[in-house]
């Protein structure tokens, strides 16, 4: 279903190349694919339930982490099941549309993501560097309102994105996306039309997302440990950089991978394509599944919850 035009087309469909040049190890990848999203699901579910049932993690940090988990949630499911279904079924094929509602649920919720690492950043500020005035400054109604506006910056953001390729875009040279999901850049470069306002836009995004938002947890962390530093003993110290520990290791997870990944597809044309695809997987999947993990085991409120909860049931009836 194909129009011709000078050897482009107007496609009504996309075909999902998976994870180029390793079709034939496709069922193989499915089985660490599949295996990561079951635990990422059951663990950030796990999260949510922990932290409402218990009322000492009714704080701020806490409901971060639950946005972050809701985040993930629909991050990882925006992208694995399609991917699933090429590897099992080679069910490769993707309309216009949902490839294009594809795009902007990854990008959108990865920005919120983004934002969200930004307001946890500001609440261990505002705890270490201002712990009198931490209760009264991130009230539940402030934590709400700093979810919502990371949300709509991400909705405000990456809206455009899938508008422009829909109104500007109507020409490729082919309907194969050399990529597991319709990532931007994946698609504009197939465009036959000039694409040089969707790939400044999505630079100018890129940069405001990554660049200004990790420069403003860097400042945050800056004036903690110099708040830090301060401290009367080094045990004190140390548990003080101990309650930012669990964020300093999702930022790290979450922010890596992204930069290596944009690196990647616009500097490093002799990167092999697999390489960049498993890459861009990576910050889908690997984030939902460390993020629970990595709280779990460093928060002793959760740990024991969790503890409570096996105990629990394994106990007769």
């Amino acid at each position: 279903m194909f129009m011709y035009n000078n050897a482009c087309l107007v496609p009504t469909s996309f075909w999902l190349a998976g994870i180029p040049g390793l079709e034939s190890l496709h069922i193989w990848f499915s089985i660490p694919f599949s295996s990561i999203y079951l635990v990422a699901v059951l663990g950030n579910i796990t999260i949510l339930a922990v932290v409402k049932v218990e009322r000492s993690l009714h704080q701020p940090m806490y409901f971060f982490l639950c946005m972050l988990a809701v985040i993930d949630l629909i991050l990882s499911t925006s992208a694995v099941p399609k991917l699933l279904g090429i590897f099992w079924f080679s069910a490769h094929n993707i309309d216009l549309d949902a490839c294009l509602a594809q795009m902007f649920f990854i990008h959108c919720f990865a920005t919120v993501e983004s934002g969200i690492f930004l307001a946890m950043a500001f609440d261990r500020y505002v705890a270490i560097c201002d712990p009198l005035h931490h209760t009264l400054v991130l009230t539940h109604t402030v934590v709400s309102h700093l979810g919502l506006a990371a949300l709509l910056r991400g909705v405000l953001y990456i809206g455009p994105l899938p508008l422009m390729i829909r109104l500007r875009l109507s020409l490729y040279r082919t309907q194969v996306i050399a990529h597991s999901y319709c990532e931007h850049m994946a698609v504009v470069t197939l465009a036959c039309s000039n694409t040089t306002v969707n790939n400044l836009y999505g630079m100018g995004i890129g940069f405001l997302v990554l660049t200004l938002d990790s420069l403003a947890i860097t400042a945050s962390y800056v004036m903690i440990f110099k708040t830090v530093m301060g401290l009367a003993t080094l045990d004190t110290r140390l548990k003080t950089l101990g309650t930012c520990s669990s964020h300093i290791c999702a930022i790290l997870v979450f922010y890596i991978p992204i930069a290596l990944s944009s690196l990647i597809h616009r500097f490093g044309q002799h990167v092999p394509p697999h390489i960049h695809i498993l890459l861009a997987n990576f910050y889908l999947l690997v984030p939902p599944i460390l993020n629970p993990v990595v709280y779990a085991v460093r928060t002793k409120q959760i740990r024991e919850r969790l503890l409570h909860i096996l105990k629990a049931g394994a106990q007769p009836k």
